[in-house]
């Protein structure tokens, strides 16, 4: 390789926008959510004044990965971290909803224990709803990597920017897609392989509405697609599997994907390439 190669690399390096390394933010975002959920860790504290002091350490350890940021130097760091920490009991709650809508919806589901363990729905939730908050702080940086990691570890792309209401269920989950713009109400159900995204991925677009609108108690099953930012779906509608949609809805609409199957009834053994 040049030494014009070398010398460009070492520039970039030179001028590289640091942030810590996604392990040391995955790894304080997942100590916050093993505090509110025990049953992910085997961790347990003897006092109440313990606990409070593993709040007290995390507080100022976000405060610390801001500071950290570059894109966090003209910020009100400190302040931040205290806001967000001031809401975590109300994240909470809301967290204890979407738990709570699993357990109800899915037959297989045992118990929340299980929900709250095992659940890929549930992880990639928990790790988009703490980025969300930061992100409406006005956080950079760190909102998105929180929730690419759940992406990563789970299959499930939730744009940090993105609104959910209470009552969010996820089955599965893999390949489900949720983009920057969407808008999405409470007690929504969505499917594997779901994609809520944009008819045009145009730069020109960055600061405008290009994802849908889901409103309450609306199911979303498998492998469905819904495109646009003037695209609403209305509230109490079923969304067929493998539906392509890129108009709005009114209330109470079901839309059901009609595919042409052919069953042969008897198959040829010439087609396996066997001898009658």
């Amino acid at each position: 390789m040049s030494q014009e190669f070398y010398k460009q690399i070492f520039d970039k390096q030179q001028n590289l926008e640091y942030v810590p390394s996604n392990k040391e933010i995955t790894r304080w975002a997942l100590r916050v959510i093993h505090l509110l959920y025990p049953e992910q860790t085997a961790k347990m504290f003897a006092t109440v004044d313990e606990l409070k002091a593993e709040f007290v350490l995390l507080e100022a350890e976000l405060y610390s990965l801001m500071e950290a940021t570059k894109a966090c130097a003209e910020c009100d760091n400190k302040k931040r971290a205290a806001d967000f920490f001031e809401q975590l009991p109300q994240l909470y709650q809301v967290l204890n909803t979407d738990i709570q809508a699993i357990f109800n919806g899915d037959p297989a589901a045992r118990s929340e224990f299980e929900v709250i363990r095992t659940y890929p729905g549930f992880f990639a939730i928990s790790l988009y709803r703490l980025a969300h908050r930061l992100y409406v702080s006005d956080v950079p940086l760190i909102p998105r990597i929180l929730t690419e990691y759940g992406h990563s570890k789970t299959g499930i792309d939730i744009h940090p920017a993105a609104v959910i209401g209470e009552y969010f269920y996820i089955d599965h989950g893999t390949g489900i897609v949720i983009g920057e713009s969407c808008n999405i109400g409470s007690h929504v159900k969505l499917y594997q392989g779901v994609t809520l995204g944009a008819l045009s991925v145009d730069k020109s677009m960055a600061f405008t509405k290009r994802h849908p609108t889901v409103e309450d108690n609306v199911v979303i099953y498998s492998g469905a697609t819904i495109l646009g930012g003037e695209t609403v779906i209305g509230s109490n509608s079923i969304i067929g599997g493998n539906v392509w949609l890129t108009k709005s809805l009114p209330a109470n609409s079901r839309v059901y994907h009609t595919p042409n199957i052919r069953i042969l009834k008897k198959l040829s053994r010439r087609i396996f390439g066997e001898k009658k």
